[in-house]
């Protein structure tokens, strides 16, 4: 594959153009292919070169698809993100991990058997939405599902307006069916559990001939073969970054994210009777009727709940995370009394 490293043709935008000073137009400008500890691989208008970091830069401070101005010996700064991919770290820190940074959009991978999980896409979708980036779901392995259109229509139920593709990602009419995501200067990164067919898939858009893995049979996950994040030319003119396999997916201050996803879900609570409604057993509860009449799925209601009390764990300050264990605290007595209440009576 012969690459053009133009800057356009590399994912320059307007948007990156406009942070620029005068006096920063003789800089040189170039996009982060890879991120090591102590260095960072680019892309410039000459090709890819080398970087290593120094001073006060961190190499969390960057993620893969950053865009940074260097004079050749010092990095001068990061450009602002048009758009960041990023997720709850590992453990309760309350701290944020980047996936990525500059995605057009991001191709939500899952595969047609037992890994098939709504919550999961849900979270996902969160991801994206927050960070204002196109979703697309791709469901891999249709070749091998018995019916794999029931696999699409569950997928679709998940968001309004939402695009789900069937495919082998070892066909070769792949590039062409994603074609419209991955033109000259567009980013899209992968994301997705271990083994439903990423690396297969970059393999198939990139050229690349990366090692993949198997599936286990007893529970149709696959293995780790993907270990770090990285910028790879595609075929068509775009560039992929591929995510190692997250074995689980934290939504870190994606309100908005997931506002957008549960739009059925959302839309309905100003419309209950009490404006501090719970939704538990409340008379005039919008979406408990919502439930009962089967216009909203109940367990889409239970995921809804849980993203929305996790991502309160990451945007509350300490005095709301002190109050709300004081309020759990007189909830769990309160709870215990009327126990030991009922036990005393049976006694």
């Amino acid at each position: 594959m012969t690459l053009e490293y133009s800057l356009a043709n590399l994912g320059w935008r307007p948007f990156f153009l406009a942070q620029l000073d005068l006096t920063e137009l003789g800089l040189v400008t170039a996009r982060v292919a890879s991120v090591h500890r102590s260095r960072l691989d680019l892309l410039g208008v000459s090709g890819p070169f080398g970087f290593k970091l120094s001073g006060a830069a961190k190499s969390s401070d960057f993620a893969v698809g950053d865009w940074i101005l260097t004079d050749g010996t010092l990095l001068v700064r990061r450009l602002d993100r048009k758009s960041q991919l990023s997720r709850g770290a590992a453990g309760a820190t309350g701290e944020t991990q980047l996936i990525a940074a500059n995605v057009d959009t991001l191709f939500i991978v899952t595969s047609c058997n037992a890994d098939f999980n709504p919550a999961r896409l849900e979270r996902y979708l969160a991801l994206a939405a927050e960070a204002g980036t196109e979703a697309v779901i791709l469901l891999t392995k249709a070749d091998a599902a018995k019916d794999a259109e029931d696999f699409r229509q569950q997928a679709l139920k998940l968001r309004r307006n939402l695009t789900v593709l069937t495919l082998d990602a070892r066909d070769s009419t792949v590039a062409h069916e994603l074609g419209q995501w991955c033109g000259p200067g567009q980013t899209v990164a992968l994301v997705g559990s271990s083994g439903v067919g990423k690396t297969t898939l970059t393999n198939t858009l990139t050229g690349l001939s990366g090692a993949t893995a198997g599936i286990r049979e007893d529970d149709a996950r696959g293995r780790h073969t993907t270990t770090s994040r990285s910028l790879h030319p595609i075929a068509g003119g775009g560039w992929l970054i591929d995510t190692p396999g997250m074995r689980s997916l934290s939504v870190a201050e994606a309100g908005d994210g997931i506002d957008a996803v549960f739009e059925d879900v959302t839309e309905l609570l100003g419309t209950c009777r009490f404006r501090d409604c719970k939704h538990q057993s409340e008379p005039g509860c919008a979406i408990r009727l919502a439930v009962a009449e089967g216009r909203l799925d109940e367990a889409r209601l239970h995921r809804w709940e849980k993203l929305s009390s996790e991502t309160r764990f990451f945007t509350q300050t300490p005095a709301q995370a002190r109050e709300h264990e004081r309020r759990f605290g007189r909830q769990v007595r309160k709870s215990l009394a009327v126990k030991e209440a009922l036990q005393g009576k049976k006694k």
